[in-house]
């Protein structure tokens, strides 16, 4: 991005230097903030600049469930079955700390119940951490009434917004979230910048220690030229997506139309307009992955943060999909420079690499067969 590179040429300072260099950093560094303030509906001051989603999951759930051990010696945080790793993970590092964690179900189109959240409440519950919207199936979860669950029963409610942030309005306020991470490589933004938003008067608990910067919060010098092209990228995001979304349900339906065996993943109603997740029946997801970009498309089987991993999306699981549906699963992400002329070539090219990985799987079969 254009700001990115010339924050970089033209301000070379540190923001917590006194000096001119570093109070011109300073200036840039709080225009940034009141800039994605403006575009999250919320008080400058109430944001916290991180190096991107997984450090303000982080320091939300760590934050929060950490000061309450501290506080009362007891922790329980609720979350749920097909949250980000960087949020399971943090989770499942409070339980190493003696916290206690509850991690609901999602029905067949992975939606959380606010009245499961309800249930999932106990005197020690610190902080409910549901996502606002699923990085593999796009699922978008009704987080006004789970923030709405979890505030009626004395916790606080966080949700990762790196998803939706610049894909959708999100506004902080009508959320009613007390902690709301998001990131910048989803919308355009720099990769290894993003903000978390931390509610006027909620407590969390430092995970990096160091200076003062970020009023206590976020210990390092801040990274000025990201916070500049990461509240640009949030703020200047198209602020309709319908083109996007039109141009997924056409994917959606040409593919099926091609391949009747074809199943989508996820809400069909409740979801992201730029994602789709579809299963394949007989072909695995990495083998469709690799095809594809060989014939120039970029798409995933999974969490780019899982990537590596030999076991089928946790996600899809949860969804109720067996091993094998879920490793014959690929997510289809597109974006508003993309074409309804690109579309077609995408799904002439699914058609293909369907038809010769099928091809190629049952041949072993026929083998097998006439020996």
């Amino acid at each position: 991005m254009r700001c990115l590179l010339e924050t970089m040429a033209e301000v070379p300072g540190n923001a917590s230097s006194i000096h001119y260099y570093g109070q011109a950093a300073k200036r840039r560094l709080e225009g940034a903030r009141r800039m994605l303030a403006g575009a999250l509906n919320c008080d400058a001051r109430e944001l916290v600049f991180t190096s991107g989603g997984t450090e303000s999951d982080n320091l939300a759930i760590l934050g929060v469930a950490r000061a309450a051990l501290a506080a009362r010696g007891s922790a329980h945080v609720v979350t749920c079955a097909i949250e980000h790793p960087a949020v399971l993970s943090a989770c499942s590092q409070l339980e190493k700390e003696g916290a206690a964690v509850t991690v609901l179900p999602v029905d067949g189109h992975g939606r959380v119940e606010p009245a499961d959240v309800r249930r999932a409440l106990r005197p020690d519950t610190c902080l409910v951490t549901i996502h606002h919207a699923n990085n593999e199936i796009g699922t978008i979860e009704p987080v006004a009434k789970l923030a709405k669950a979890a505030r009626e029963g004395g916790a606080l409610f966080h949700t990762d917004a790196v998803q939706t942030a610049g894909r959708m309005p999100v506004d902080a306020r009508a959320l009613g979230a007390d902690l709301m991470s998001i990131g910048g490589h989803k919308c355009g933004g720099p990769k290894g910048a993003g903000a978390l938003y931390i509610r006027k008067g909620v407590e969390v608990a430092p995970v990096l220690f160091g200076g003062h910067q970020e009023r206590d919060r976020r210990a390092g010098t801040e990274n000025v030229p990201a916070a500049v092209a990461l509240a640009r990228a949030i703020s200047e995001c198209p602020a309709d997506w319908s083109a996007c979304g039109a141009l997924r349900d056409r994917l959606e339906r040409e593919i099926l139309a091609r391949i009747p065996s074809a199943r989508i993943n996820g809400d069909p109603q409740h979801r992201l307009p730029n994602t789709t997740n579809l299963s394949f029946d007989g072909v695995g997801g990495e083998a469709m992955v690799i095809a594809l970009d060989l014939r120039g498309f970029a798409v995933s089987s999974g969490s780019a943060c899982s990537s590596g991993a030999v076991e089928p999306s946790h996600v899809l699981l949860a969804l109720g999909l067996n091993r094998d549906e879920a490793r014959s699963s690929v997510r289809f992400s597109l974006g508003p420079g993309n074409s309804p002329e690109q579309v077609d070539a995408l799904v002439e090219a699914v058609a293909d690499s369907f038809s010769h990985l099928r091809r190629v799987s049952m041949d072993p079969v026929r083998e097998a067969a006439h020996a």
